[in-house]
């Protein structure tokens, strides 16, 4: 080790950088070289902001509501929450059981950050989404992995989780619509998860429901405090504004949970960022608060968008995938592809060789599986034109069809 690398703190070398942006970082560096990429990688929704949050923010600009606010958010933006939970989730927090921070990651961070220490353990399904292993590991504690595979539905079996769970289990982190395989958990099979954890009084649970909204199918999403009652005390439901009103950029995220550990994770935000941005916040009011027909309008184009994208990929020599139930994504099993050669007279030796070889033969940019816990399988975001999702699927079929054994 060189003097300078030593210069870091040994916590960096707990942590890597999100592989959705590395992926989209490369991506594009390479349409800046003039090359033409289809771009699967997206993690957000490709919507305007609504026009009646972008008039909100005005109206709040023109009162000047541009000033520091308070660390666990304003009044009116966590009482729109406490709205937003109760009429969608029929959750009722208090006040004081509600913390605000800057995107859904910010407060997933702090609560971790707030309760996790050395020793402690957190049950994570996989696949997952990329930072929740580095969150947990940066915080101190150390991931415990459940395998979810593709024949289950990627789904969480109650039976692994109790075998996962030990005396320094401290939480599940449960997302769904899940990122990266869509999956959307039934009342039944939230209740059975919620089963193995009333039988384990000292495990919490962290849900991250950020998807909530984006769900096909007819299907109806349940958030596993609701499905459970007796859990509320031990559960943090944790959302944002990003995906359902396609207001990433925005950056407000809101978390409902018991009142020590909303005022803990508070305050570590109180070191960090502070409070999230006025504007922000006022513009998430508006979201929380206003018209909500729009989630279903939109959610019903993701899913015209994933019909095209999913039957593309199954058309792919080498490649499965199954219907996604929500999210923006469809997790595509490439075990077909890995040991084959590439033209060039490489060989695909895993998922990462995989996206490697769509991104420089094909001109198609996803992110491998490894990523998320769970090989060999990409992720390819159905956010794009219908045009990019046709060409997308197109490439990647030629491109499997021009591997040899």
């Amino acid at each position: 080790m060189t003097a300078r690398e030593r210069f870091f703190a040994p916590r960096m070398s707990r942590f890597k950088p999100s592989p959705s942006q590395i992926a989209t970082q490369r991506v594009r560096e390479l349409v800046a070289a003039g090359k033409d990429i289809v771009k699967l990688t997206a993690g957000e929704p490709d919507f305007a902001t609504p026009l009646h949050v972008k008039w909100a923010v005005m109206q709040a600009m023109d009162r000047d509501e541009a000033r520091y606010t308070p660390i666990n958010g304003t009044a009116d933006m966590r009482a729109a929450a406490q709205l937003k939970f109760r009429r969608d989730n029929g959750l009722d927090y208090k006040l004081d059981e509600i913390c605000v921070g800057s995107g859904a990651k910010q407060v997933l961070f702090n609560i971790l950050m707030a309760t996790v220490g050395q020793g402690d353990e957190v049950i994570i399904p996989s696949p997952y989404w990329a930072s929740y292993p580095d969150m947990v590991q940066l915080a101190g504690g150390a991931p415990v992995f459940v395998d979810c595979p593709q024949n289950r539905g990627f789904r969480m079996a109650p039976e692994d989780f109790e075998a996962a769970i030990t005396p320094a289990t401290k939480w599940l982190m449960l997302c769904q619509p899940s990122n990266p395989a869509g999956v959307v958990y039934s009342k039944d099979e939230l209740q059975a998860i919620a089963d193995v954890a009333l039988r384990h009084p000292h495990v919490h649970i962290i849900t991250d429901d950020v998807y909530e909204h984006l769900i096909f199918d007819g299907r109806t999403f349940h958030t596993i405090a609701a499905v459970e009652p007796r859990l509320k005390d031990r559960t943090v439901t944790v959302n944002s504004v990003s995906k359902a009103f396609s207001m990433t950029g925005w950056r407000v995220g809101y978390a409902g949970g018991p009142k020590d550990i909303i005022a803990n994770a508070a305050k570590m935000q109180s070191q960090s960022t502070a409070g999230s941005s006025a504007i922000g916040q006022a513009a998430a009011i508006a979201a929380l608060t206003g018209p909500q027909d729009l989630i279903l309008e939109r959610t019903a184009d993701l899913q015209r968008r994933r019909d095209i994208l999913h039957a593309a990929l199954n058309k792919a020599a080498g490649l499965h995938c199954d219907l996604p139930e929500g999210a923006m994504y469809c997790y595509c099993n490439c075990a077909g592809a890995i040991g084959k050669t590439a033209p060039d007279g490489s060989v695909i030796k895993d998922d990462t060789d995989f996206t490697m070889y769509l991104l420089n033969h094909a001109g198609v940019a996803v992110v491998q599986g490894a990523a998320y816990g769970l090989s060999p399988y990409f992720r390819a975001s159905f956010v794009a034109t219908t045009e990019d999702l046709i060409r997308g699927g197109e490439r990647i079929q030629k491109a499997c069809a021009e591997l040899r054994d």
